[in-house]
């Protein structure tokens, strides 16, 4: 469509797709209205700061291959980013693994028995694949082996999303998995190749003060340029008029209000999304409900000393306990911890909202988080002088076995909107990085000066995000 209404863009979340469509609508000399229900910027990337203590919810690694991105990334930070080394390993049966796997490392710690299971496995899976490949389960024990899947794969999977894997569809591991090989790996190891290729990136950028600070600049600009923002607001309603959305209906600290609007921005979850039009159809409300999410909750605990690990952040696999993730902040950045001499672990528990770890009190998640730091032995004696929770909804969309036919309906509702677009992680209902949200940012401000890029087929390239 052609801007020429004086109306502004309502953009919808505040999150890394959000504003960076503010931005760019900025750049466009499009006027826009943010709308964010929190009281804070960022969305699932944002970075909380209690008392002094600054720490993300999960890590995110400033790394992309979109130069458009990287631009925009040096534009607003430049010298405030720090180059990181990137450690990330599995905690196994006491053990570190690294990640992602060095064959033989692995072989010499799991011991022999275990591993001539695994290249057994391999081999059968390499001579005799599964003909049937819908689900998470049978994508990975095709591609390395059920054994390898059992042990490297199952726990810590089921532990994210709450399911057996066999309830996962085979997007998930096609989308997060990609090219990466375990033939190429074990050749690596052995030194097989001309070279030795990089299976994973070995460091990243990373902002002084967390991504927040970027989110922070990237607002700063565009209200500079004109944009305007309204937090603690919620949408409830979209009012449609013919192929159009005519206006937005808000709950803020003025009440409600409706407002008028040339077009919108989304980046909710698309089932919110739905049940705010005005006239949807039953079959479009019933996909609305069958698309799932995951929740998360970090719970960061301050604890004395510093270099307990080197990790960035590390994969726990061990179902003796339920933390799934364990990030170490001041491996990420010295400023995340106002002292030289302590340690913020975010220790992360995936849940349903509404479940009992996410109705547990904040006290005794605290308590559960430090006596897992223990159990797990990483930390000799680990002393805890204070903990945080932060609980982050709608953090994972599920892709289970009918997400796909249900994501169809809802595009099949939404296409006849001409100035309609939904954009970012929840507005796609895809797992995307930060990159990837921030491009379809980009491209649904320019999809409403007048563009046709296709938003639906952003992360669909056959290359994993970091494979070297």
């Amino acid at each position: 469509m052609d801007h020429t209404v004086d109306e502004p863009v309502v953009i919808i979340g505040a999150g890394v797709a959000g504003l960076t469509a503010a931005d760019e609508l900025a750049h466009l000399g499009i006027p826009a209205v943010l709308v964010e229900r929190q009281e804070d910027i960022g969305g699932l990337a944002r970075t909380v700061q209690r008392n002094g203590y600054r720490f993300d919810l999960g890590g995110h690694r400033f790394f992309t291959r979109i130069p458009q991105i990287k631009r925009l990334w040096d534009e607003l930070l430049g010298d405030e980013f720090l180059l990181r080394p990137r450690l990330s390993r599995i905690y196994y049966r006491q053990r570190f693994f690294s990640y992602p796997l060095k064959p033989l490392q692995a072989m010499h710690q799991l011991g022999a028995l275990h591993s001539l299971r695994i290249v057994g496995s391999y081999l059968r899976a390499r001579l005799l694949p599964c003909r049937r490949i819908d689900s998470f389960e049978n994508w990975v024990s095709n591609r390395f082996g059920r054994a390898l899947y059992e042990t490297f794969f199952k726990a810590y999977t089921e532990k994210v999303w709450g399911r057996p894997c066999s309830q996962l569809s085979a997007d998930w591991a096609a989308q997060r998995i990609k090219d990466l090989s375990l033939t190429k790996a074990l050749f690596s190891s052995l030194r097989l190749c001309g070279r030795t290729p990089v299976s994973l990136i070995e460091q990243f950028d990373y902002p002084r003060l967390g991504p927040g600070q970027m989110w922070q600049a990237l607002l700063d600009r565009a209200c500079q340029r004109g944009q305007q923002i309204h937090l603690n607001t919620s949408v409830t309603g979209l009012v449609v008029g013919g192929q159009r959305v005519r206006g937005v209906r808000v709950r803020g600290p003025k009440g409600e209000e409706e407002w008028p609007c040339s077009g919108v921005i989304s980046s909710m979850p698309l089932p919110d999304l739905v049940r705010a039009l005005d006239g949807v159809t039953s079959a479009a409300l019933d996909a609305a409900g069958s698309l799932k999410h995951r929740e998360m909750l970090t719970v960061a605990l301050v604890l004395k000393g510093r270099d307990h690990f080197p990790d960035n952040w590390i994969y726990v696999h061990d179902p003796a306990v339920r933390v799934g993730r364990i990030q170490n902040f001041g491996n990420w950045s010295p400023n995340l911890v106002p002292t030289g001499d302590e340690t913020v672990l975010g220790m992360e528990y995936f849940c349903n909202a509404g479940d009992e770890l996410w109705e547990t009190e904040d006290k005794d998640l605290i308590a559960m988080a430090t006596a897992e730091v223990a159990a797990l032995r990483l930390i000799a004696a680990p002393q805890v002088t204070v903990g945080f929770v932060e609980r982050v909804s709608h953090a994972y969309p599920v892709y289970d076995p009918g997400y796909h036919d249900s994501l169809s309906t809802i595009r099949q509702v939404l296409a006849p909107l001409t100035n309609l677009q939904t954009t970012g992680r929840n507005g796609l209902h895809r797992y995307n990085n930060m990159d990837h949200s921030m491009l379809s940012g980009i491209y649904a401000a320019q999809n409403l000066a007048g563009s046709n890029h296709d938003l639906w087929s952003i992360n669909l390239e056959n290359r994993y995000l970091e494979a070297g």
